[in-house]
């Protein structure tokens, strides 16, 4: 049977060990079929292959995002306008106002993370001056990772917003000194205050979530992701918020492989939401491209700490543990596996302790168990981890707040946060995820950069040459290591015979760029499931037709998505420069 797809004169990084590169691989269906040299490979070619010329290029495993909110982003994408990687205040401030320029009256500008100020060569936000004088009637949301947001005075008034409204649990309202509200909310630490603001703009209609999902999809496959694993949001309605992803899924229109996570919805009614879950659901319901993955990231609403450094460690109650304690031994009991969130030590403590009580009644290996994030977590706990077979999961957060840890905690705490080494060294399965898109980018050459350089994106060095990875220990985490997270090692993650033909071609050679060009990098052809599913420059013959981002004035007709430097600059907008005025930075 000759191959359906067949890639040469490449630079293939395989992943794996025994042949790390070879010049071509073939494709039979979904499934690579052969690997080897350009003239080994080429001879297998029939009269229907498609048969591409890599010219030389870098091509590696599809990426695997294990922490994504593609479903909670998928959603909304279409409406947002992405700071992500935009060097300068001039350039974001460029973007916002063409962007208002184009929205029509009742439509909001959001700008809903993904960005951190310290990238913007001022090392600043906005001020609230400068969002009202660019837009004086168009409501502009403007939220920083999910420690702030600025509202300009329209979107003040379409909140209802007044010296009346009290300040939401969790959150503050800042006013001014007549008590007006200045337009500026802060998490305090949790981050309802912004669905609470966000909760007034416009919804896309269900045919337009389908479309946004499609170019939120779109955007993972520029980026070469191939897989994501959702970690699932606790403001998402389950089934209704599910049923864009389903349809998709149902009608073979899904570009990246999802596995995807439940968190608890209802506070203080977490056992129910659960118990109910669990008479429709069972762990790995599914196919190939949608599968069901387990519980999480929010076991328990009160057991949730934050993405946010400048905030302290939470205060857990012995009454939280009991609660946790409960809720895993259901899951256990019913063969679900979960994810918690824990940035900090005193969480991940705590859920130990629950999660010995568990094994001591039953076994926890038999699951895929794992914390997310898990930046303070101690030695100690590193072995009762790995004792109990589970798993962490790593973001990038440290390269978003650097700064805000360094300010807190000081370099010396900040050189082994996360303590990446020791982890890998005590035989855990670790892995990593954006986080994205709010808490940070969705961009995984930032998290290869952080894991690789030490550095955050203004530009501070975190960590000694000892603690940081080497570019193909980095890769391998965001690739092949990450397949344990869902229960497909061996399947993915490599490109090798057997194995899903997920994989991108990269426009740079992440091996031999120099480091600061490992953030620009992006695919130019990605394939996942053995079929193209995006395509651009040389290779743009091979894309497929792609449906027009809905609405018309979405910012993704307008090159929105994570900023690369070459498309901008081709569009007109600045690239780094001064700020177009002085003004008090936000926050």
């Amino acid at each position: 049977m000759y191959p359906t797809l067949i890639v040469h004169n490449a630079k293939i990084h395989t992943g794996v060990a025994q042949r790390p590169e070879v010049q071509a691989l073939a494709v039979n269906g979904r499934r690579i079929a052969a690997v080897g040299t350009n003239g080994q490979i080429r001879s297998l070619a029939g009269p229907a292959t498609m048969v591409i010329n890599a010219g030389g290029r870098r091509i590696i495993p599809g990426l695997i995002d294990a922490n994504q909110h593609l479903i909670a982003t998928g959603l909304d994408y279409n409406q947002q306008l992405r700071w992500d990687g935009v060097p300068s205040v001039d350039a974001a401030l460029g973007m916002l106002a063409d962007q208002v320029a184009r929205t029509p009256p009742a439509q909001w500008v959001r700008v809903v993370g993904g960005f951190g100020e310290h990238q913007f060569a001022e090392h600043r936000l906005p001020t609230l001056e400068e969002l009202n004088r660019i837009a004086p009637s168009t409501p502009v949301y403007v939220q920083h990772l999910q420690d702030r947001a600025l509202l300009n005075a329209a979107a003040i008034a379409a909140c209802g917003y007044d010296g009346q409204t009290p300040d939401p649990p969790g959150g503050h309202i800042e006013w001014d000194d007549q008590g007006v509200p200045t337009g500026l909310l802060l998490a305090t630490p949790t981050p309802e205050i912004f669905r609470d603001a966000l909760a007034h703009a416009p919804v896309l209609p269900h045919e337009y979530q389908i479309n946004s999902l499609r170019q939120s999809m779109r955007e993972l496959n520029r980026l070469g992701i191939t897989s994501v694993i959702d970690a699932g949001a606790a403001h998402l309605r389950y089934p209704d918020d599910y049923k864009a992803v389903e349809e998709l899924a149902q009608h073979h229109l899904l570009t990246v492989r999802v596995s995807y996570h439940l968190s608890a919805q209802t506070p203080g009614g977490e056992t129910g939401d659960f118990l109910h879950w669990c008479t429709i659901n069972h762990y790995g319901d599914g196919d190939e491209l949608f599968r069901f993955n387990g519980a999480g990231e929010v076991l328990v609403h009160d057991a949730m700490d934050h993405d946010d450094f400048r905030q302290p460690p939470p205060v857990l109650t012995a009454q939280t543990g009991t609660e946790l304690k409960d809720i895993v031994s259901r899951l256990v009991a019913r063969s679900w596996p979960w994810r918690m969130h824990a940035v900090y030590e005193e969480t991940i403590e705590m859920a130990l302790e629950a999660f010995e009580r568990v094994e001591a009644e039953m076994t926890l290996r038999a699951l895929p168990w794992f914390f997310d994030g898990a930046e303070t977590i101690s030695a100690r706990n590193i072995e009762r981890v790995a004792r109990l077979g589970g798993g962490i999961n790593l973001q990038p957060r440290m390269a978003y707040q650097g700064e805000y840890f360094l300010e807190r905690h000081g370099p010396d705490v900040a050189a082994h946060t996360p303590p990446i080494r020791r982890m890998l060294d005590a035989g855990l399965h670790v892995g990593v995820g954006s986080g994205g898109s709010t808490a940070a980018s969705m961009d995984p050459w930032t998290t290869l950069y952080w894991l690789t350089t030490g550095r955050t994106l203004g530009g501070s060095t975190l960590y000694p040459p000892e603690q940081r990875l080497d570019r193909t220990q980095a890769l391998a985490l965001h690739t092949r290591a990450n397949t344990w997270f869902s229960g497909e090692a061996g399947s993915k993650g490599q490109l090798d015979i057997g194995q899903y033909a997920d994989f991108a071609v990269l426009s740079q050679d992440y091996f031999s760029v120099a480091d600061e060009d490992i953030r620009q990098i992006e695919a130019e052809l990605t394939v996942m499931d053995g079929r193209v599913v995006y395509a651009q420059g040389d290779f743009r013959a091979f894309d497929l037709a792609q449906p027009m981002p809905l609405p018309e004035w979405s910012p993704v007709n307008h090159g929105g998505g994570c900023w690369r430097q070459r498309h901008h600059a081709e569009q007109g907008h600045p690239i780094a420069s001064s700020s177009r005025d002085g003004g008090r930075a936000q926050g």
